[in-house]
C-alpha cells in the first residue's frame, strides 16, 4: 500500500532508524547486524533480544552503543548510533508480567539537525491490557519530540495520546511460524514520517522495521506517509540480494531462512 506524502526538501534533514528483534537464541549474528547497518545505513539502530557477543558491534562498526539485560535474564535491549547520545541511555521500569520483568532503554539526543528528541527502545510484554499500560509508562519519561520503536507484542490498533503509529502495516512475525502478525512498531511525537518498510526475513524470526523522519511540530494528517520512498529504493534492492548471496549462505547450514 502507498499512501501519497507530503513534499520534503531534499535539504531537510532526515532520521533514519531502524529497529530488528534478533532473536536471542540462535539468532542473528553480529555478521547479520553489520550487514544491515552497511547496507542500510540507518542513522540509529534499534535492537531487541540482545545477547553479551553484540558489545563487539562498535569495534566493528564505530558508533555509540549501550546494552542493557532484562532483570534475570541473559538478553535484553540494545542500541547502536551514529548520532552521538546526549547522556547515557537510563532505564525506564515498566509494569512487570507474570514472569517477565521488562524496562524500557530511553535515549536522548540533541542533535543539532533534529534538535532534542528521545527514543524508547521497547520489548513489551505478551498481555494486551498490560503492554497498552507499559506504553503510558513510557509516554511520561520522554521528551516532546520523542519516538517509541521495538517489539509491542501487541495485535490489533495502539491508541497512545499525542503519539502516532508510523510504521509499516506489513506482519513482521510468524507466530508457531504460521500466523503473521504485525508485532513490531513505531510510534512517534513531534517527527513527520516520510517512509517506512519492512526489510527481508534472514537471522531471526523477526523482520526488522525502518522508518525515515523529519522533524514536525505540526498536526499530522491522514496521508503524511507512504510505505516507501522513490528515494531510498536502491538500497532495500541492494540489502535483498546480499541477504540472498550473503547471509543466507553463510548460515543456511546452521539454521534454514524462510521468508514468510
Amino acid at each position: 500500500m502507498t499512501l501519497s506524502a507530503p513534499s520534503v526538501s531534499a535539504a531537510q534533514p532526515r532520521l533514519r532508524v531502524i529497529s530488528w528483534n534478533l532473536l536471542h537464541a540462535g539468532g542473528a549474528s553480529l555478521e547479520e547486524v553489520k550487514l544491515l547497518i552497511e547496507t542500510m545505513q540507518p542513522d540509529i539502530l534499534l535492537m531487541q533480544e540482545v545477547r553479551s557477543f553484540m558489545d563487539a558491534l562498535p569495534q566493528e562498526i564505530p558508533g555509540s552503543y549501550a546494552r542493557a539485560t532484562l532483570p534475570g535474564r541473559a538478553h535484553g535491549t540494545a542500541c547502536w548510533s551514529r548520532l552521538p547520545l546526549a547522556c547515557t541511555p537510563h532505564l525506564a521500569p515498566l509494569p512487570p508480567g507474570l514472569f517477565v520483568r521488562r524496562n524500557a532503554q530511553v535515549l536522548r539526543f540533541d542533535d543539532p539537525r533534529f534538535g532534542v528528541f528521545s527514543i524508547a527502545n521497547v520489548h513489551l510484554s505478551h498481555g494486551q491490557l498490560l503492554n497498552r499500560r507499559q506504553l503510558r509508562t513510557i509516554r511520561d519519561s520522554l521528551t516532546d519530540q520523542a519516538i517509541i520503536m521495538g517489539d509491542f507484542n501487541q495485535v490489533g490498533p495502539v491508541w497512545l495520546r499525542h503519539f502516532r503509529d508510523v510504521g509499516p502495516r506489513a506482519k513482521t512475525h510468524r507466530l508457531l511460524n504460521r500466523v503473521p502478525l504485525r508485532l513490531d512498531r513505531c510510534l512517534v511525537r513531534g517527527f513527520r514520517p516520510v517512509s517506512c518498510r519492512v526489510l527481508p526475513r534472514f537471522g531471526s524470526d523477526h523482520r526488522a522495521i525502518a522508518v525515515t523522519l523529519v522533524p514536525n511540530a505540526q498536526p499530522l494528517s491522514a496521508s503524511s506517509f507512504q510505505e516507501t520512498d522513490p528515494q531510498d529504493s536502491t538500497p532495500i534492492a541492494d540489502f535483498t540480494d546480499k541477504a540472498a548471496t550473503d547471509a543466507q549462505l553463510r548460515y543456511a547450514a546452521a539454521r534454514p531462512v524462510t521468508t514468510p
